[in-house]
């Protein structure tokens, strides 16, 4: 899949920013297009505000999305891929936790690229 970028500039005054004039900032719009592309699956948006309030087990977070437990547990692993989410495993059960790190960053990303 071939993806196509256009340059553009947003005129702000006197100051312009190019979006895709350095490779530096086409490397972290790709890495925010990767993420964004991921979480935008509607279960693991669902898991992420889930896991807002705290530290969830995954028995809970698939109970209450009300999907099959190796669905819930593919799903964990892609944003546990992205970072966004970490776990821990205590006895036979595992918790999940947001990254509030990794999240700021992406929102912090995507706030630079849009605004």
């Amino acid at each position: 899949m071939k993806i196509f970028y256009f340059c553009y500039n947003i005129s702000m005054g006197v100051d312009t920013i190019k979006c895709c004039q350095n490779k530096k900032s086409i490397l972290k719009i790709e890495s925010l297009a990767k993420v964004l592309k991921k979480i935008s699956e509607p279960n693991r948006l669902k898991i992420l505000c889930f896991l807002k309030d705290g530290e969830k087990c995954v028995c809970d977070i698939w109970q209450c999305l009300k999907l099959p437990q190796n669905l819930v547990s593919h799903h964990l692993k892609v944003l546990k891929d992205l970072n966004l989410i970490s776990s821990k495993k205590v006895g036979l059960k595992v918790f999940y936790k947001l990254n509030q790190k990794m999240v700021k960053k992406y929102l912090k990303l995507l706030k630079k690229a849009l605004l």
